[in-house]
């Protein structure tokens, strides 16, 4: 099973680490280290899922694929 992309990067504004799931609209997350800012988004991940399904909305599949990956197959 695929599981969604994820992005990390360090913004020097916010002196700490922004990762967001470009699948799940608004989810994204803060840590002072890339390994926090992980955690922390698999945990927003998992309420945005419990939150959508209490909701009765649609969780959309993994596909979002960088394009570096996308001329690699």
């Amino acid at each position: 099973m695929r599981d969604y992309h994820i992005n990390i990067f360090y913004s020097d504004e916010d002196g700490g680490y922004i990762v967001d799931i470009p699948d799940l609209e608004a989810c994204s997350a803060f840590g002072s280290t890339p390994e926090q800012a992980l955690a922390e988004v698999e945990r927003a991940k998992a309420a945005w899922i419990a939150a959508a399904h209490e909701a009765g909305k649609h969780v959309p599949p993994p596909r979002y694929r960088p394009v570096i990956y996308q001329s690699a197959n």
